[in-house]
């Protein structure tokens, strides 16, 4: 069970190498929170796993595993919430952004649509 932890943890820690690394080379703030939010949080729920297989069905066992639903579910509603709010706001996607899913549904669109009016 102990290199079953083991493996757990030094997976949790390179996903959270890569998210980090990909907060730090990708273009914009929307392709650097997808970085950050799937890698960090599958990262940390690894470790936290990893945690829980190694302490077992003790006080720390438990609070790890309490903590992974709650990770999962805040960290990927927050960083929605920031997306949207940084599209709201005006900042640019990336030049090299094929897709933009917010600009048919954004109010911020709405509002130049009726100072075009």
């Amino acid at each position: 069970m102990n290199s079953i932890s083991i493996f757990f943890l030094i997976i949790g820690a390179l996903f959270d190498l890569f998210g980090c690394i990909g907060l730090l080379r990708l273009p914009d703030v929307y392709n650097r929170l997808q970085s950050a939010t799937k890698s960090v949080t599958l990262g940390t729920c690894s470790i936290l796993f990893g945690l829980f297989l190694h302490y077992g069905f003790s006080e720390i066992g438990f609070k790890s595993l309490l903590a992974i639903p709650l990770l999962f579910f805040t960290s990927t509603v927050a960083a929605h919430a920031l997306i949207r709010g940084s599209y709201i706001f005006g900042i640019k996607l990336w030049e090299g952004t094929e897709i933009d899913d917010y600009k048919k549904v954004s109010p911020a669109n709405e509002k130049g649509k009726e100072g075009e009016r």
